[in-house]
């Protein structure tokens, strides 16, 4: 009796495994395209207003008064362009690599200028989330575009 049981319990554990090894494939488009996605919304409200963000004059102000990154509008231009379409080259997998090491180094500004003075918890404007975010990207710039990306259809070597 329990011969039967252990058989059927080793068979729904291979069935269990061959599915996460079938699906293991997505993961990291999964990790590639969500960041992608998740960085566009930041570009789209400095450069287009979009979401709540102020666009690219305001956000410039902003940069050059607040954040002594000057001059605030090319900084912020800068920044909007890596989010939105950076994270759209990741979302496509299109020239991955060199939009993940822009979005790695935009991240390394923000850690270093913005937010390091604040101390590490980002709930108190820390460095902990744009140092997540840098080092995700660079982790995708050390993989590029992967199987499921324009850069491989397309045979680019990036």
């Amino acid at each position: 009796m329990s011969f039967s049981s252990t058989s059927t319990s080793t068979a729904g554990l291979m069935d269990r495994v061959s599915l996460t090894d079938r699906l293991s494939v997505f993961s990291y488009p999964l990790v590639r395209v969500t960041a992608g996605l998740l960085l566009m919304p930041h570009g789209a409200q400095k450069l287009f207003g979009w979401f709540g963000g102020y666009g690219l004059t305001a956000t410039g102000e902003f940069f050059g008064t607040q954040l002594g990154l000057q001059p605030g509008i090319l900084f912020a231009l800068m920044a909007g362009l890596v989010e939105f379409f950076g994270g759209l080259a990741l979302v496509l997998g299109l020239l991955t690599r060199p939009a993940a090491l822009a979005v790695t180094a935009l991240m390394g500004v923000a850690v270093v200028q913005v937010h390091l003075a604040n101390g590490f918890f980002w709930t108190a404007g820390g460095y902990e989330y744009p140092l997540m975010w840098g080092l995700v990207a660079f982790a995708i710039a050390l993989n590029g575009g992967g199987r499921f990306s324009l850069d491989r259809r397309f045979g680019l070597p990036l």
